[in-house]
């Protein structure tokens, strides 16, 4: 079976004075040491402070105390948060763009080139039957000669595609 004792810490053991309403007044510089209420260092107040060179950063560190060290931790995690999803999300349109685009250069040109080469057959093919009506109408009956040799066994020359 297990005894537990109790032992105390000679930091309560000592017995300390009664402050007067004087004593209230007079900072005790060994009970400053013992308190801290932030993580942060404090800093020293320095005998060559002149308010006029001071910096806007220098106003912004000394801000760091006034925010308890909860808070600054879910400031500094959210702040953390956000720009790892700022960067994974350039990371992935970057990399999307990449396989759209060479996707597109791939399959997307020669596609491109066919159907350009298909209309300009298209483009020829109704040429040369604007060429053939415009022929029927300034000489009428070659046609009719034409056919009448095809029955014959002479074949007319066709346009190869």
């Amino acid at each position: 079976m297990v005894k537990l004792t109790e032992v105390e810490d000679e930091h309560f053991t000592t017995e300390k004075p009664i402050p007067t309403k004087e004593a209230l007044l007079v900072s005790d510089n060994e009970d400053d040491e013992d308190f801290t209420d932030t993580e942060s260092e404090i800093s020293e107040v320095d005998s060559t402070y002149d308010p006029i060179n001071e910096t806007l950063y220098d106003r912004i560190v000394a801000l760091k105390d006034i925010i308890p060290p909860q808070s600054r931790r879910r400031i500094t995690a959210t702040i953390a948060g956000l720009s790892d999803a700022t960067k994974s999300t350039f990371s992935f349109s970057g990399k999307a763009l990449w396989v759209i685009s060479t996707s597109a250069f791939l399959l997307g040109v020669p596609w491109a080139l066919a159907f350009a080469e298909e209309e300009q057959y298209v483009q020829m093919e109704r040429e040369q039957g604007m060429m053939r009506g415009a022929n029927e109408m300034l000489t009428p009956g070659t046609n009719a000669a034409a056919a009448a040799l095809g029955a014959a066994g002479t074949e007319q020359p066709k346009a190869a595609l």
